[in-house]
């Protein structure tokens, strides 16, 4: 007999944005963050997910939104979501949680994705001084195929990878990023070149409650006003894994990532 479909405990309406789900997304970490599903150790189990930008760029011939972007949004995560092991045990601090990704893929009716550069007065890049202005090029997908109507002529075999995976850290360790991050943001940028862009980036994201999504938390409650202010950005990877962008973490591959907080990944 053929075992059962994978159990969805995180579902997404396509059609809606981040803020809109029924199902309550976060794009900060913060251990005060509750769970909004749970899996047990071994279960084969389905996430939903939506793009970084919590549907805010639209399949389109405009760069606008691109240029426009709110960089206080990304990136908009499903989860928490709280791990047992076999005897209902939730996961501890300490315990090194192995992931496998079995399958990924575009959700139906959603099947298109993006490529773009940001534009030098917001976000900027690497590459600013040869690419100042926002870009985009929508990517359609047609199996594990893509292409792009704004670059004709390129059609090529996608690897999908998540970008985003990790932990909630600990309050110790959410303590430590935020004063670690606050000296960055104290260093004067034009003091340091990279490329001579990186003074057209900040050196770092501290805490902010702008388009802040803390899940299950009531905005404007003092419990979100609390943990809005604290909870860290998802922009830089860190001790908890994060922000990878790794494009070998696809299909069939396995990230190992550590535990700072009971139950909760």
């Amino acid at each position: 007999m053929a075992p059962p479909s994978p159990r969805l405990v995180v579902p997404i309406d396509v059609k809606k944005k981040a803020w809109e789900q029924n199902h309550s997304l976060h794009n900060r970490w913060h251990p005060h963050i509750p769970p909004v599903s749970e899996v047990e150790e071994g279960e084969l189990f389905r996430v939903e997910m939506m793009d970084w930008t919590g549907g805010t760029i639209e399949d389109n011939n405009s760069a606008l939104d691109i240029k426009n972007l709110d960089l206080t949004i990304p990136h908009c995560l499903s989860g928490p979501i709280r791990v047992l092991d076999k005897e209902g045990v939730p996961a501890k601090p300490g315990d090194l949680l192995s992931v496998e990704i079995c399958d990924l893929g575009p959700l139906p009716g959603d099947e298109w994705g993006y490529t773009a550069t940001f534009d030098r007065e917001n976000g900027g890049g690497f590459l600013t001084d040869h690419f100042p202005s926002a870009t985009k090029a929508i990517w359609y997908f047609e199996g594990i195929y893509a292409y792009s109507p704004q670059i004709p002529g390129v059609r090529f075999p996608g690897l999908t990878h998540p970008g985003l995976i990790g932990t909630a850290p600990s309050l110790e360790l959410l303590h430590i990023w935020n004063e670690r991050e606050s000296n960055l943001a104290k260093i004067d940028p034009s003091s340091l070149k990279l490329c001579e862009v990186v003074h057209q980036r900040p050196l770092a994201s501290p805490p902010t409650a702008r388009n802040c999504l803390l899940g299950k938390i009531t905005e404007g409650t003092p419990e979100w006003e609390r943990i809005a202010n604290e909870a860290a950005r998802t922009i830089p990877g860190r001790e908890n894994g994060g922000n990878c962008d790794i494009k070998n973490l696809s299909r069939g591959s396995k990230i190992y990532l550590p535990v700072f907080v009971e139950g909760q990944t």
